[in-house]
C-alpha cells in the first residue's frame, strides 16, 4: 500500500460538525457544485476532496484501491485537525464509506452512502461489463452510464455535460483502476457488526445501484443502517434533486452531532 497523500480539497463552512465528501466514478468534486449554496455553513464544515488521479489530485499517483482512498481520507482529516468526522461518499465512494466503517470506524461519527456500491464483488452481465470496463477509453460510454443510471429521464444536454466534465477531471489510468476498485474488490465479510450510523440513500430511478440491491447487502450488514429512497432521482441526487439531498443528509448527520 502506498503512503497516504493529502488530497486536493475545498473547505466550506465554519460549523462544529466536520464532514468529508467524495464523489463517484465519473468525475471530481465538481459533481457537488449544485448543493454548495444550500449547505448549513453555521452548523457544518464541509471538506470536498478529490481522490488520486481526479481533479486537483490528478497528479497524485496511486494504486486506486479502497484501502488507499480510505487511508487518504483519514490522513486528510488529520491534516485538518479533525479527530472525528462525518463522511459522505457517492457511488464508488459509498463503497469506500463502508471500508471506513470496517477499518476506521473509531474516526467516524456518522456516514451517508449516496447510491453506495456495496462492499461485495459486483457481478455485471456481459453487456454491462463491456460498457463499464471500456468507458475509460470510449467517452460515449460515460454518457450512456449517466443516462441508464438515472432512468433515461434527463436532458441529453446534461449527458454531454457529464461526459465533458468526466474527461476533463479524470486521468484514464485512474478511471480504469477505480472501475476495478468498485466492481472487483470484496470486503463484505468484514462488514457485519460495524456500529457506525450509516444512511444508505438510493435513487428511485437508479438503474445502477437499485434500492433492492442495497437492501439485500448494506442494509443486512450494518446494524445501525437506515435507508432513504430519494424520490424523482436516479444515481445523481446531488445533481437531480439538490435541495432534498442536502435536507436529508444534514438531518441525518445532525442527529449524531
Amino acid at each position: 500500500m502506498t503512503a497516504a497523500a493529502i488530497l486536493a480539497h475545498e473547505v466550506i463552512g465554519s460549523g462544529a460538525e466536520k464532514v468529508i465528501v467524495l464523489g463517484g466514478w465519473l468525475g471530481d468534486r465538481g459533481v457537488f457544485q449544485p448543493i454548495q449554496h444550500l449547505l448549513d455553513q453555521d452548523k457544518f464544515t464541509y471538506c470536498f476532496a478529490d481522490p488520486r488521479g481526479y481533479g486537483g489530485s490528478m497528479d497524485i499517483a496511486g494504486q486506486h484501491t479502497n484501502a488507499e482512498v480510505a487511508g487518504d481520507v483519514v490522513a486528510l482529516a488529520a491534516a485538518l485537525g479533525w479527530d472525528k468526522f462525518h463522511f459522505i461518499g457517492h457511488s464508488m465512494m459509498g463503497k469506500v464509506a463502508q471500508y471506513l466503517c470496517a477499518y476506521h470506524g473509531d474516526r467516524l461519527k456518522a456516514v451517508v452512502g449516496v447510491c453506495p456500491v456495496p462492499a461485495c464483488h459486483i457481478d455485471l452481465d456481459a453487456g454491462g461489463h463491456q460498457l463499464f470496463s471500456t468507458a475509460w477509453e470510449i467517452p460515449a460510454n460515460r454518457g450512456i452510464i449517466c443516462m441508464v443510471t438515472t432512468g433515461n429521464r434527463n436532458t441529453p444536454v446534461w449527458e454531454q455535460y457529464m461526459i465533458r466534465e468526466s474527461l476533463r477531471t479524470t486521468t484514464p489510468e485512474a478511471f480504469r483502476d477505480y472501475f476495478t476498485m468498485w466492481a472487483g474488490e470484496d470486503f463484505a465479510a468484514d462488514m457485519p457488526g460495524c456500529q457506525t450510523p450509516f444512511l444508505a440513500m438510493t435513487g428511485e430511478y437508479d438503474g445502477g445501484v437499485p434500492t433492492a440491491f442495497v437492501q439485500a447487502t448494506v442494509m443486512q450488514w450494518l446494524p445501525n443502517a437506515e435507508l432513504h429512497v430519494m424520490s424523482n432521482s436516479g444515481h445523481y441526487p446531488m445533481q437531480e434533486t439538490p435541495i432534498q439531498f442536502v435536507t436529508v443528509c444534514e438531518a441525518f448527520l445532525g442527529r449524531f452531532a
